[in-house]
C-alpha cells in the first residue's frame, strides 16, 4: 500500500516540533496508544533528524513523515534517519523533483491554483494546503479544488477537533494535519497521558461511532412480523416492511431469516467505514472480507469476525 494511502486511512497526521530528542519516542508512543501511529516531525528544530531516527528504530510501525523540509540536504537527512515521506510548507520544484527522482513520497504545500498547476506539471496528485484556515479554510479549498478533479489535499494550519469533520467530509481531502493533540505545555511537562487522551478524543470524534440499529434473527417472515407488532405496540412506533427484514422505528430490525450472529447483529455507524476498518485493525480486530459491501467504489459496510454477546457486528456508512 502506498504511504500516502496509509495517511488517508489514518485520517489525522499529528504535526510535531521536538526540541529534545529524548521526548520523541515517548511522544510518538503516546500518539500510537491514543490511536494514531503516525507523526510528522518537523525540521523546525535542531532535534528533528535525531528524533526521526529514534522513532524509526524504536517504533517502526509508526507512519513517519518529515515536515518543514526546505532543501534536498534535509530530504537526505530525513530519509536516512527513517522518514518515509517528505512534507513541506511550500512548493519548491527542486525539492519535489529530487524526491520524485529518488522515489520518495512528497507532499508540498500549496495555497493557490498556480501552485497546484506546478504540482500537476511535476506529476503529483496530492498536495498540502497550507496554512488552511488563514488562507480561507474549506470554502476556499473547495473552490480552488473544483477545476483540478484528480488532485487530493492535506490541509494543515488551523485544523482542530472542532472543524476537522467538515474538512474530512470533503471527498478530496486525503487527511488533515494538526498539532492540537500535542500541546506544547504537555510535551514540556512530559505529560504523555494527556497527549494520549487528546489523541484518543480526536480519533473517536473522527470515526464517529454510534449504534445505528440492532438486528434480531427470526426463522420466518411470519415470525418477524409477529415480533415487530409486539414491539411496535409497546413503543408506539411504526413498522416498515422490507424484503428480508422489517424495521420497528429506525433502531430495531427483525430479520425474516436466521442471519449472521447467533441472535442477530449490531450495526455501528461511522463517518468512514474504510478509515474505521483500518483503525480497528490497528487495535487487533479482524474483518470478514467477503462480507464487504461496496457502492460506487466506496466501502459502505463490513462485518467483524468476532461476535459480541451472540450478535454479529458490522460497520455501516452514516
Amino acid at each position: 500500500m502506498e504511504f500516502l494511502e496509509k495517511l488517508s486511512l489514518a485520517g489525522l497526521v499529528p504535526v510535531i516540533a521536538i526540541n529534545d530528542a529524548d521526548d520523541a519516542v515517548p511522544l510518538c508512543k503516546a500518539l500510537a496508544e491514543g490511536g494514531l501511529p503516525v507523526a510528522e516531525i518537523t525540521f523546525r528544530t535542531a532535534a528533528a533528524e535525531e528524533s526521526i531516527r529514534r522513532v524509526h528504530e524504536a517504533l517502526p510501525e509508526v507512519l513517519l513523515c518529515a515536515g518543514t523540509v526546505l532543501t534536498t540536504d534535509q530530504v537526505d537527512r530525513a530519509v536516512n534517519a527513517g522518514a518515509a515521506a517528505i512534507v513541506s510548507p511550500g512548493l519548491n520544484p527542486t525539492v519535489v523533483k529530487y524526491c520524485i527522482d529518488k522515489g520518495i513520497p512528497v507532499c508540498p504545500g500549496t495555497g493557490n491554483p498556480s501552485d497546484i498547476e506546478v504540482a500537476i506539471s511535476l506529476g503529483l496528485d496530492t498536495v498540502k494546503f497550507f496554512p488552511a484556515e488563514p488562507l480561507g479554510g474549506l470554502k476556499l479549498l473547495k473552490a480552488m479544488a473544483a477545476p483540478y478533479t484528480t488532485m487530493k489535499f492535506m490541509p494543515t494550519g488551523g485544523i482542530n477537533e472542532n472543524n476537522m469533520l467538515d474538512y474530512l467530509a470533503f471527498d478530496r481531502i486525503l487527511c488533515c494535519g494538526g498539532s492540537w493533540m500535542v500541546p506544547g505545555d504537555a510535551v514540556k511537562a512530559k505529560d504523555w497521558a494527556k497527549i494520549t487522551e487528546l489523541t484518543r478524543s480526536a480519533v473517536n470524534k473522527m470515526l464517529g461511532f454510534e449504534i445505528r440499529h440492532i438486528g434480531i434473527n427470526t426463522e420466518s417472515a411470519e415470525e418477524s412480523m409477529a415480533e415487530c407488532k409486539k414491539l411496535a405496540a409497546l413503543m408506539g412506533m411504526p413498522i416498515k416492511e422490507g424484503n428480508s427484514s422489517n424495521f420497528v422505528g429506525t433502531g430495531v430490525e427483525i430479520n425474516k431469516y436466521m442471519g449472521r450472529g447467533k441472535h442477530g447483529h449490531i450495526a455501528i455507524g461511522t463517518n468512514s467505514v474504510k478509515r474505521a476498518k483500518w483503525h480497528l485493525e490497528q487495535r487487533g480486530y479482524k474483518f470478514i472480507e467477503d462480507s464487504a459491501v461496496v457502492k460506487n467504489g466506496k466501502l459502505i459496510a463490513i462485518y467483524l469476525e468476532d461476535e459480541i454477546a451472540g450478535f454479529a457486528v458490522h460497520l455501516v456508512q452514516k
